[in-house]
């Protein structure tokens, strides 16, 4: 892990959304096209008015989220919803847009479906993660119903993931995939968050699970 410390949130949205469209650019420089995997939440949420303007070939571009609730875009919590008014605008109007979600009541019977449509794109080519105070990233939580086998080293590409006290159900793209992308970035903010960082180094990751993210990933911070 390397972190990279910003004295406030606007120069590490500037800076985040900066490394980004680096990444992307020099990914798209060896492939034809490049997947980029982005957090839901309001913490990333300004990176992606920076990002959106980025001068790259977004027309080679798909965009998938890190986790998404199982419930409509047009929903208040839906983090494609926020994703398409933060980020899918501007340049990066030309990327494509791959949803975790299709109209069904729950995710399990429709989720070889929902893989389909991200298999051809893997691996990931630049992924920006979050992280909570709880040490969770992604969907995937302390305590949830498949932890382990979300962070199993054969773990599928999406879990569906039912966390205690949360009354929407997730699917979350399990750390085997995360881990796969070439290049990985993680975005907090607060000293709270820097606390749960420091305490998840070394951590085990059925109890911080942000701890099987954490090698080779370059951390960006602001207090």
């Amino acid at each position: 892990m390397r972190l990279i410390d910003y004295p406030d949130d606007e120069m590490l949205a500037m800076g985040v959304a900066n490394a980004l469209a680096e990444d992307l650019t020099s990914a798209l420089d060896h492939e034809a096209r490049a997947l980029l995997c982005v957090a839901g939440g309001s913490t990333p949420a300004p990176v992606y008015d920076v990002l959106c303007d980025a001068d790259l070939d977004w027309g080679r571009v798909d965009v998938v989220l890190s986790d998404e609730r199982w419930v409509p875009e047009d929903h208040a919590r839906s983090n494609a919803g926020m994703i398409r008014r933060r980020l899918l605008t501007g340049r990066a109007a030309a990327a494509t847009f791959l949803p975790l979600y299709i109209a069904a009541e729950t995710p399990e019977p429709v989720l070889a479906e929902v893989e389909t449509n991200i298999l051809p794109r893997l691996p990931i080519a630049v992924a920006l993660l979050g992280m909570g105070a709880d040490k969770h990233t992604a969907s995937i939580f302390p305590g949830a119903d498949r932890l382990d086998e979300a962070l199993d080293d054969r773990a599928p590409v999406l879990v569906p993931m039912r966390v205690p006290g949360q009354d929407d159900v997730r699917v979350t793209l399990s750390a085997r995939v995360l881990n796969g992308a070439m290049a990985k970035h993680m975005v907090i903010t607060g000293q709270e968050k820097r606390a749960a960082l420091d305490t998840a180094l070394g951590a085990r990751a059925q109890e911080a699970p942000v701890a099987a993210l954490l090698p080779d990933a370059l951390v960006h911070w602001a207090p």
